[in-house]
């Protein structure tokens, strides 16, 4: 904010900016570039979108609040409510210019600018780039993050493991192809954090598809999300919800709540919002009988602090604390004179 002074040159004592004629002509001319300075300064930089509807027609405004049935839009002279229903698509114009447009650079995207849409136009937007990442014991859900095949995903679905393999649902004119990698390296790792960054070592020349990261700080209670991932090994499945709360804190790390739907198979997937960014990595949820709704995701700010410093979280094979997990060979069992029982042919 620009303040402004009181001129005291022949100005008989009043604010310039209250009274300017009473200021001489170059102080007035001052004045008027400073209110006009002022004035730009002031001025939000709001990112526009426009909303084509369904009947042809098109609305331009700043979208305050996203919903699955409706979209409140700032007009400027007024706020209106439109139906999900009556909406085509929705095109974001002009966004601010981010701060964060430098971390695009360091293996995962930004994208301010990019427009909301509905959850089934977001899955067929990202959906390329959630996989499946799968270990001897168990699978899990992941993303791509670099067009060279940088995955993320959790830290217990591959912890230990030294055979993973990841496979990528390709959309394809008539049906759809499911492309399996079995190099695939850990990168870094960190079992507080629950996060795990992989490299698919055998894609060739493949340029993958990439999800971009959002801003977790920005969520609002009751915005709605939505995942994708494996639960149960039932690819492909996506789940709707919204936000509980932005901040939950547990064992001395702060979560994401939400009641979309996640189960074991989960774990890793992203949490997307309805410009189709992840904001959260689904982890965990609230197991036991007759509770439904508490399920919990690590925020994106914390994942783009673990990617931005990865060498602090360098997996190394030869240490014993992060070593690879060997099943025990097989052994005799001695049964009791009690448990044997005498087969005649």
């Amino acid at each position: 904010m620009i303040r402004f002074a009181r001129a005291q040159l022949n100005c008989k004592e009043v604010p310039a900016v209250a009274n300017p004629e009473a200021c001489p002509r170059p102080l007035r001319e001052v004045t008027f570039k400073l209110i006009a300075l002022g004035l730009a300064l002031a001025e939000p930089s709001f990112a526009m979108s426009s909303l084509k509807l369904k009947n042809g027609s098109a609305l331009q405004g700043e979208i305050l609040l996203e919903r699955t049935d409706r979209v409140v839009l700032d007009l400027g002279f007024t706020v209106l409510t439109v139906p999900r229903d009556e909406i085509e698509r929705i095109v974001a114009e002009n966004a601010p210019a981010s701060s964060a447009s430098d971390e695009n650079s360091d293996l995962y995207r930004v994208a301010s600018g990019q427009g909301a849409q509905t959850v089934n136009e977001n899955v067929n937007r990202v959906g390329e780039a959630v996989v499946q990442v799968r270990t001897p014991i168990g699978l899990g859900s992941g993303f791509i993050i670099d067009p060279s095949g940088y995955v993320l995903t959790n830290e217990h679905v591959v912890a230990g493991e030294y055979a993973i393999t990841v496979t990528q649902f390709r959309r394809g004119t008539a049906d759809l192809e499911r492309v399996t990698f079995n190099k695939v390296r850990i990168v870094a790792i960190d079992s507080r954090l629950d996060l795990a960054l992989l490299k698919i070592e055998d894609a060739q020349s493949t340029v993958f598809p990439t999800v971009p990261l959002g801003d977790s700080n920005t969520l609002v209670e009751g915005q709605t999300v939505f995942a994708i991932g494996s639960p149960l090994g039932l690819d492909r499945t996506v789940s709707q919800g919204i936000i509980s709360t932005r901040n939950r804190p547990m064992e001395g790390q702060l979560y994401i709540q939400t009641t979309t739907q996640i189960n074991p198979g989960n774990s890793g997937g992203p949490l997307l919002n309805l410009r189709g960014e992840v904001i959260g990595v689904n982890n965990m949820k609230a197991m036991m009988a007759g509770i439904e709704g508490l399920n919990f995701a690590i925020p994106a700010y914390v994942v783009k602090n673990f990617l931005r410093n990865r060498d602090a979280f360098a997996f190394d094979p030869r240490n014993a604390n992060a070593g690879y997990r060997y099943l025990e060979p097989p052994r005799l069992v001695k049964m009791p004179d009690a448990a044997r029982k005498i087969v005649k042919p």
